[in-house]
């Protein structure tokens, strides 16, 4: 007969393995650092540190609330790196909603400043090239009936102006990129440090905002600002000045200033730091630009830690 008494030894921490990708995560980031930024957390009573990273594996795997849930209970490594022993109760799918309400978009944009000051002092991110750049999120509505609203209510035209008005969605706007390529949504502003490619700052807004305005919500605060030709408009410019940072934004054809060969060199350094957007997901789950704000938030704090990963990756032997 087997003897049940050997497995009381076991714990969580001996199932997990050494080079698992939540035991790298730990020893890059110290969360206990930005604890005191998580003060309304302690109500749910599993402990802030707990609480927010349960928060991060929920945005790095992609599950709702409810997959979450499961994940929790199943899942031995998402266990040891929340904390939680083999026979601790885990949340339910309700919890998950309310922590993000308690911790709200304000204060996690000032967890993401205090990790991002981490990564400075560890010489991640050096704000010496930065790569600004904006994407469309196109929200969750097709405009029928905001159109319907819009007839009933004898408006001529359903534009920005009267969206509020009738619009499920009162901060979602109408964005225009080029000539023809129009969305229903907001707008993702981003400046990328070009030392790891990491994400150094992020704003949402709304979809008709310009380039040239969001710059300054993520403008670094030293170095050379890398960006299109949507960035090279005045509004831009002296909000790089205003900063004290070096203009490298590509001109314009028609602009006197134009310079081709220092426009190609820029084009090609800017190149690789694109893929930060590519693999995005331009649809949005939420209405509202605080909610959103906090979810791209998330998701930008997961990319740089897995970004984080990859840059301390052992070299491949050859």
């Amino acid at each position: 007969m087997q003897n049940r008494g050997q497995y009381g030894t076991v714990n969580v921490e001996m199932l997990v393995l050494k080079s698992h990708l939540y035991r790298k995560l730990e020893k890059l980031i110290s969360f206990k650092k930005i604890s005191y930024r998580l003060k309304k957390l302690t109500e749910e009573g599993y402990g802030k540190e707990r609480i927010f990273k349960m928060l991060i594996i929920q945005q790095m795997e992609d599950l709702s609330d409810r997959e979450m849930e499961r994940y929790l209970q199943e899942n031995v490594a998402a266990k040891y790196f929340c904390g939680f022993s083999l026979t601790d109760k885990t949340p339910d799918y309700t919890s998950f909603s309310k922590m993000r309400a308690r911790i709200g978009t304000s204060q996690l944009s000032k967890i993401f400043t205090t990790i991002r000051k981490q990564l400075i002092k560890q010489g991640y991110i050096g704000e010496v090239f930065t790569f600004v750049d904006a994407s469309h999120l196109i929200a969750k509505a097709n405009l029928w009936k905001e159109r319907d609203k819009a007839i009933e209510k004898k408006y001529e035209k359903l534009n920005n102006e009267v969206l509020p008005k009738v619009a499920y969605d009162k901060e979602a706007r109408i964005g225009c990129k080029g000539k023809k390529k129009y969305w229903y949504g907001y707008k993702k502003h981003v400046s990328v440090d070009m030392k790891n490619g990491l994400i150094n700052k992020i704003a949402i807004t709304a979809a008709n905002e310009t380039d040239a305005q969001g710059l300054e919500r993520v403008c670094p605060n030293q170095g050379a600002v890398i960006g299109d030709k949507g960035y090279c408009t005045d509004p831009a410019i002296k909000t790089i000045k205003k900063k004290g940072c070096h203009d490298a934004t590509i001109k314009k054809d028609n602009m006197i200033c134009k310079n081709r060969d220092k426009d190609r060199f820029l084009t090609k350094l800017r190149c690789p730091f694109e893929s930060v957007f590519s693999q995005d997901n331009k649809r949005v789950r939420y209405r509202g630009v605080a909610k959103n704000q906090f979810a791209q938030t998330m998701n930008s704090l997961v990319f740089n830690f897995k970004r984080l990963i990859v840059i301390n990756a052992p070299p491949i032997a050859i």
